[in-house]
């Protein structure tokens, strides 16, 4: 247990994987708990006049070590679980809720932090110390610090539950992805299925049933073996079959039902927000984003709706006439959507991603990403064999300056498996900050479910899933060139509708021949990616975005019915057909239910947020046409991104972030016109 309550003897004090077993995490937990808290007194019950330094620094130096358990044991539970370290999550979660609210309900600790802001305007800060010094005293403020104390003994009833049910949706969710596979012992079934994904199903089935093998081939949810199954397969009674299954995670009546547990995490969020004085969740939420109320989101929301559903619908009715063609279907289906596009897309630009895979090798891709780096920001990565890791598939490297300081320790994690929940996500095991002089580096880490290589191929990636690495390193060097005092401000650690510019932007160099030059080469000749297939990578980038913006407008949409007004909900499937009235182009699917396993807003930290990846494409469109102004590889220009942005975490003012890299606020044309919709 030593091993999680002190620093680690490591390799920059990286975390000691190996050295880990799943009995140390809960007594390590209370023990670190007990230091933290230690510390927190300490400052409570300082003599002294409470001062910047005494108060606010070091309170967010506070609970440095438990800090660094809690990343190393959520990180884990997100990437290799298991049901007893579920079970370990269940217990601590409740633990380190309390912990937070004694912390921000400490009545005392409060008078000190409300002090040194009373006296804001007479101490000389920096932005940064003054962006500190309102986040402390809005951390009490917002988490119920001027309630009386039988509504602070109310809100933690309410944190304890909510944090313990956000656990338990997320777990169903990965138990339903888990439990579903789809078993198919006659080729004519996969008629129309590429070869690499047949593969893969085949490598899926010989080891579905431990030491038994399955014959023929096997498909699941995840998404590697999900997406080519329902955008290829020709039988269309199969890919119904797949879709549905898919669309009705944990929104069946059995153990896993996420039904109850939306409508009491809605409740519960509501009843909090009310608690703390605001009308909804979402105007508590918002209160700390750029966008900073509910109408201003709605507003944003509706304004691109206005403009991308004419296009929608018109590419919908292009999709529908061309599926009349072909196979003489009158009515598109969700489990359509997929295929035909792909079909039409194949007959429109004469490109499909069995035509790009073999350009897109993943240790390329990852190694092109590192290039661009390089080139914008001046940075390397080199692979080390000498840090710890917590499975085979990671990789570990070293990032490094020119003059060969190191800059962070990154990891990657591509593959399923069955430990670790769907999706991509960046991640963080150590932040970035300086401590006694030390400007001490972030370890940061991506983690996906990609295209695993099979026995005769390496892992290929569709274009999708190069966006997909390109989008979540570009949030992995917001966190590995943090460049801040304080840890709480480093990194990602910005408003959550500013965070996704960083990881949408990058991904604009997978569409420039330029960059694609530098990654993008045949797996088995070397031969660089022809230039025709760049230009119609390009030709096809704003292929149905009418269609795609939509689609994600619709979960904005959604989210912000969830959360944007406190109501009753009867019924969770009624309540998000209604939400999804205005952007409904298919037919409803009467047992799926998107609601049940949405885990970005009902487990992760995008409640009232979702519309930000909308929002954040206004900035990255305006940025990177920036960048395409004055040449996509232009040292100044990244520069200013990198000194900025990228290197300022939340240290000021989002916009005026923006701005002093910009030189201007952004302006929505660019998005417009990329998306085809001006």
């Amino acid at each position: 247990m030593k091993t999680l309550t002190s620093t680690f003897n490591t390799k920059h004090n990286t975390a000691p994987f190996s050295q880990i077993k799943l009995e140390d995490f809960k007594p390590a937990f209370i023990e670190n708990i007990a230091t933290a808290r230690a510390e927190i007194d300490a400052i409570t019950n300082n003599p002294d006049e409470p001062t910047f330094e005494n108060t606010i620094v070091a309170l967010d130096f506070a609970g440095e070590q438990l800090d660094r358990l809690s990343s190393i044991f959520f990180n884990l539970n997100s990437a290799e679980t298991c049901d007893e370290m579920q079970k370990i999550a269940q217990e601590v979660s409740p633990l380190l809720t309390a912990f937070g609210n004694d912390i921000s309900l400490n009545e005392d600790l409060f008078k000190r932090v409300k002090a040194v802001h009373d006296q804001k305007d007479t101490l000389t800060l920096t932005p940064e110390q003054a962006t500190l010094l309102d986040k402390k005293f809005k951390g009490f403020s917002r988490n119920g610090a001027l309630l009386s104390e039988d509504d602070k003994l109310i809100l933690r009833e309410i944190d304890t539950e909510l944090a313990k049910i956000k656990l338990t949706y997320g777990e169903n969710v990965l138990a339903e992805t888990n439990n579903y596979q789809l078993h198919i012992t006659n080729e004519e079934d996969l008629k129309g299925l590429p070869d690499g994904a047949k593969e893969m199903a085949a490598s899926l089935a010989s080891r579905s049933v431990g030491t038994k093998k399955l014959e023929g081939w096997v498909f699941t949810l995840d998404f590697p073996s999900y997406l080519p199954f329902v955008t290829y397969v020709d039988n269309r009674e199969l890919r119904k079959e797949m879709a549905i299954a898919a669309g009705k995670k944990s929104f069946h009546d059995n153990e896993f039902d996420n039904k109850e547990n939306v409508k009491r995490i809605v409740e519960l969020r509501h009843k909090r927000a009310n608690l703390l004085g605001y009308e909804s969740h979402s105007h508590f939420v918002l209160e700390e984003r750029m966008a900073q109320n509910p109408i201003k989101v709605h507003s944003f929301l509706n304004d691109l709706l206005e403009k991308a559903k004419p296009a929608a619908q018109e590419e919908f009715t292009q999709l529908t006439a061309f599926a009349k063609e072909l196979d003489g279907i009158d009515q598109l289906e969700k489990w359509d959507g997929l295929y035909y596009s792909e079909k039409l897309k194949q007959k429109l630009f004469s490109l499909d991603d069995e035509l790009l895979k073999p350009y897109f090798k993943l240790e390329n891709v990852l190694n092109g990403a590192f290039t661009i780096a390089e080139k914008l920001f001046g940075i390397t990565f080199k692979e080390v064999f000498d840090i710890d890791k917590y499975h085979d598939d990671v990789q570990t490297f070293e990032v490094l300056d020119f003059e060969n300081n190191l800059v962070a320790v990154f990891y990657s994690d591509f593959f399923p498996r069955k430990g670790k929940r769907n999706g991509a996500w960046m991640t963080s095991y150590k932040p970035q900050f300086i401590k006694n002089g030390v400007n001490e580096r972030p370890h940061v880490s991506i983690v996906c479910n990609f295209t695993p290589p099979t026995e005769t191929k390496p892992s290929l990636l569709t274009f999708n899933e190069v966006t997909t690495l390109f989008h979540e390193f570009g949030h992995a060097l917001h966190g590995m060139l943090a460049n801040t005092t304080y840890p709480s401000l480093s990194g990602t650690s910005v408003y959550w509708d500013f965070v996704e510019l960083p990881s949408q932007v990058i991904e604009n160099w997978c569409y420039e021949a330029e960059a694609l030059a530098l990654f993008a080469k045949h797996y088995e000749t070397g031969e660089i990616i022809p230039q025709i297939y760049v230009e119609k990578i390009k030709e096809s980038a704003s292929f149905l975005e009418g269609m795609a913006t939509l689609r994600q407008l619709s979960f904005g949409i959604l989210d912000m019915a969830y959360h944007g007004k406190s109501q009753k909900i009867t019924d969770v499937k009624v309540f998000e057909k209604v939400a999804f009235e205005g952007t409904s182009l298919y037919p409803d699917v009467e047992e799926n239910c998107m609601s049940t396993s949405f885990s970005h807003i009902f487990q992760g930290g995008y409640s009232s947020g979702y519309y930000s990846y909308k929002w954040a494409e206004v900035l990255d469109a305006d940025a990177f046409a920036y960048f395409q102004e004055k040449g996509i590889f232009n040292k100044e220009v990244a520069t200013k991104f990198k000194d900025n942005v990228l290197s300022k975490g939340g240290t000021e003012l989002p916009m005026e972030l923006y701005k002093r890299f910009r030189g201007q606020e952004p302006k929505p044309e660019a998005l417009l016109k990329r998306a085809g919709l001006i």
